[in-house]
């Protein structure tokens, strides 16, 4: 009846929100370094940022984002700082023998789990993308505020579906022993990714 072709928006939200980045990754190194809470924290921070894109981007995001190209482009430079920065940490925890943090993240009170997932969406290139192009192309012009809110509840919903069940996983006590083992490799991992992540979003802001 709005025009809002609902099953599209949400096959596309599954298929961007489920797919490796920063995000699955940070949580996955949260939850098998520091257990289920501290992934669950990390989570909830990536899940609300979602969120927060959502909104924003209901409400004039992706316009914003085609009348002044240089927002997205602080952003773009954001997210990748941040990137760095984890991939930072994460190679100097896959140097040293002993258990150590990861990506930031291990060892970190539930809040500042909550607040690092909350920073890596907000300055995630991928999310800010998907949800400003989502709002921009996929919603017709004029589409009642009522069904804007339920495009945002249920992508919220999805959001906290995917990121917690992630946090559940890679908490469980067969991944957490796996990890235990091959600590070193799986930091060297998430350095790698994280830094690839980085350096792609720098490419795009030099051409």
């Amino acid at each position: 009846m709005d025009g809002v072709n609902y099953s599209l928006i949400l096959l596309a939200a599954l298929m961007v929100m489920a797919s490796p980045g920063p995000a699955t990754l940070a949580i996955a190194g949260a939850s098998m370094a520091s257990g289920r809470r501290q992934g669950l924290a990390t989570a909830l921070g990536v899940t609300t940022g979602s969120v927060m894109w959502s909104v924003l981007a209901a409400f004039g995001l992706g316009a914003v984002m085609v009348s002044n190209a240089w927002v997205f482009g602080i952003l773009k430079y954001l997210g990748a700082a941040y990137l760095l920065f984890l991939a930072f940490k994460s190679a100097i925890s896959a140097t040293r023998p002993h258990k150590t943090e990861i990506v930031g993240i291990a060892q970190a009170s539930f809040r500042a789990a909550y607040a690092k997932g909350l920073a890596l969406h907000l300055t995630n290139p991928k999310a800010i993308l998907f949800f400003g192009s989502l709002y921009s192309i996929g919603i017709p012009v004029g589409t009642p505020f009522q069904s804007l809110f339920t495009i945002i509840a249920l992508l919220g919903l999805m959001a906290a579906c995917i990121f917690l069940g992630y946090g559940i996983v890679f908490s469980s006590p067969a991944i957490v022993r796996g990890y235990t083992r091959m600590r070193r490799w799986f930091d060297g991992v998430f350095a790698v990714f994280f830094g690839a992540a980085a350096l792609k979003i720098l490419s795009t802001l030099v051409k």
